[in-house]
């Protein structure tokens, strides 16, 4: 089976102190730590595990520059057979939809049996698995938490919804799934590992290879626009209710009544 992964280099917020620049516009970046999204790391893990069990490949795509590479070389170490690199000055800017674009001009290049993303970026929104599974009109399934190889055209996989409960179903290959955290336990990358991958070549495409528009991504392809950030005013904090469940249904809706929230 051949797996491609896709992945992103973020900001950890484990080792920064998240700050505004000067004007406002944008996070401060230049002494941020970066690292794999946490998300994608556990889809990468999922992906080794398939392939270990079914025979295959696993590949690691990011859209970003050459400091990206870095990811793509760590999970090159945990497992991944290839890592590809999407580079572009016409790229940046790109929002969501400009990101699954780019991916899908990728992804119609090769062929995957399936295609995983993390549920979400850890800057960003849920959003690149679902769009991209839109455009190359495949299968879609988010908040997935388990994923059973049943023949080569079928999978069974749960998902996590509302109310703590699972959701099992089939969902027919190729496809697209956005794991999420906890699905399995990804393994440590030892500087061993990371030593044996650090010359191994990574190929870098860009808008022209891909036969991406310049006019569909970046900024002159952007219908989401950044405006403002700001840092949210901290709150007075949550109030704890202790009681049984009836008594605590009875002060919650007092308290939405009180400010105004029952008519």
């Amino acid at each position: 089976m051949e797996i491609l992964v896709c992945a992103k280099r973020v900001p950890d917020t484990s080792e920064n102190e998240i700050t505004l620049n000067r004007a406002g516009s944008d996070i401060e970046r230049e002494e941020l730590v970066y690292s794999v999204n946490e998300a994608d790391n556990y889809a990468v893990e999922e992906a080794l595990q398939i392939v270990a069990k079914v025979g295959g490949n696993v590949s690691v795509v990011t859209v970003g520059d050459e400091e990206d590479e870095e990811i793509l070389r760590r999970e090159m170490a945990m497992g991944a057979s290839h890592g590809i690199l999407l580079s572009d000055p016409e790229f940046q800017m790109s929002d969501g939809r400009g990101i699954a674009t780019i991916l899908k001009a990728f992804v119609t290049q090769g062929k995957y049996d399936l295609i995983l993303t993390g549920v979400q970026a850890e800057d960003g929104a849920a959003q690149i698995g679902g769009m991209l599974a839109a455009m190359l009109d495949y299968p879609f399934a988010s908040l997935v938490n388990s994923i059973e190889v049943l023949d080569t055209n079928k999978l069974k996989i749960g998902r996590e919804i509302e109310g703590g409960n699972r959701e099992i179903s089939e969902i027919d290959l190729p496809c697209v799934l956005s794991i999420q955290t906890g699905i399995n336990e990804p393994r440590y990358v030892g500087m061993r590992g990371i030593r044996a991958v650090a010359s191994v070549p990574i190929p870098t495409l860009g808008a022209s290879d891909l036969g991406v528009d310049p006019n569909t991504v970046g900024e002159a392809g952007a219908r989401v626009k950044r405006v403002d950030y700001f840092v949210p005013a901290l709150g007075k904090g949550a109030e704890m209710l202790a009681g049984s469940r009836e008594e605590n249904i009875d002060r919650v809706l007092e308290f939405i009544a009180a400010k105004g929230g029952l008519k």
